[in-house]
């Protein structure tokens, strides 16, 4: 599954839309919009995207509240 969809998915399990975690990383939503079309992040960017949503990464995205992958 590419990342960009699991970035999609893990927003919805945490009730998160674009804007909220585009602004939570200090960026615009038309930036990470478009990192999303081309499924390019770096690790660096994957582990700061997966803090903003209150969860750890590891290749993977793990809600930090229940220990579940999203």
């Amino acid at each position: 599954m590419p990342m960009a969809e699991k970035i999609r998915i893990a927003l919805i399990k945490r009730n998160m839309n674009l804007k909220e975690l585009s602004s939570r990383l200090g960026c615009t939503s038309q930036n990470l919009s478009g990192k999303l079309k081309r499924d390019n992040f770096s690790e660096r960017e994957l582990i700061e995207i997966a803090d903003a949503m209150d969860c750890h990464f590891e290749g993977r995205f793990i809600s930090n509240d229940n220990g579940k992958e999203i």
